[in-house]
């Protein structure tokens, strides 16, 4: 994940860590936490960019790419 959201055209800049949070002891799921570091209140900014959607297509895309 810091690989991939680092390396984000949209989303490098602001981001600054990734981890892991562990809650049971299944493997087939994961609950991680991302860290980024957002400019003062720019309008749209947090509805568009930050917007939780945006953020996993981030993450799909990257999927889709290595595919």
């Amino acid at each position: 994940l810091t690989e991939v959201y680092s390396s984000s055209p949209a989303l490098g800049r602001y981001f600054r860590s990734a981890q892991v949070i562990p809650f049971s002891n299944e493997s087939s799921t994961i609950i991680y936490q991302l860290v980024f570091s957002v400019p003062q209140s720019t309008e749209g900014f947090m509805e568009n960019t930050m917007n939780p959607d945006f953020i996993r297509n981030i993450l799909r895309q990257n999927i889709y790419d290595e595919d």
